[in-house]
């Protein structure tokens, strides 16, 4: 009787907090979203265009740099506002170092946050959201061999979906450093990109950003044409440094 009673508690005990997880990321996957677009429709405006960026930052600018790297972790977390544009005003605002330090903090304390909140919720809540199927496929990558290599060219390409691998990075055994170095890596070249553009477009160079936009963009289109030698390349090099 007292063991049935035992199983029954730690059952209720499983249920509550499984319904807690699910709470906590319906608030910040979807909460927390439709709750700025409903009530603070005129802050996310702001985030759609980078002269109201700018002017946003400017209204702010002793807590311009707390306010910029806060932006960069929500952006992470729950993906509703577009980096790209962001960097640009960090860019024009910072300049091209401080931007990027700026912005190398907030995603890195973004991807921790992010990383944790997955294994905090469990494969169950995840699931829940970015489908069962799409995750244990995503899983299978990243706990693979190549696991390194998919991480790197998912956060090398401009365009491919980066909040589903911060979920299911904390879901599998790939180890939060090597993860997060990994993904800091491969956002780097994107990042100083648009901290460049927002720079020259700051200074009025029209001439730098156009050619600092046509560089980019040809190295994004090599980067797909060639993404399978890149893959190889990447792979040799984890040998060499493995297998010493």
């Amino acid at each position: 009787m007292l063991k049935n009673e035992k199983e029954k508690k730690s059952r209720q005990l499983k249920k509550t907090a499984a319904v807690i997880k699910l709470i906590i990321l319906l608030i910040l996957l979807i909460g927390i979203p439709l709750y700025l677009w409903l009530f603070q429709y005129d802050t996310v405006q702001k985030f759609s265009d980078l002269g109201t960026i700018k002017e946003f930052f400017h209204a702010y600018k002793a807590e311009s740099v707390f306010a910029y790297i806060g932006v960069q972790i929500l952006q992470i977390i729950i993906s509703f506002l577009p980096g790209q544009q962001i960097q640009f005003a960090a860019g024009f605002l910072f300049g091209f170092w401080l931007g990027y330090l700026y912005s190398i903090i907030g995603a890195a304390i973004g991807t921790v946050i992010t990383y944790y909140l997955a294994k905090a919720l469990g494969h169950d809540a995840v699931h829940i959201f970015f489908g069962e199927e799409k995750i244990n496929r995503f899983l299978h990558k990243l706990n693979s061999k190549k696991g390194y290599i998919i991480i790197m060219l998912i956060y090398l390409i401009p365009g491919v979906p980066k909040d589903l691998c911060c979920y299911a990075a904390g879901l599998s055994e790939i180890k939060l450093k090597l993860f997060l170095v990994l993904s800091l890596v491969g956002r780097t070249p994107g990042m100083m990109g648009s901290l460049l553009i927002g720079m020259q477009a700051g200074k009025g160079d029209y001439i730098s950003v156009i050619i600092i936009s046509a560089i980019f963009i040809a190295l994004f289109i090599l980067g797909v044409i060639y993404r399978k030698k890149l893959e190889h390349w990447l792979e040799k090099l984890h040998d060499k440094f493995t297998s010493k």
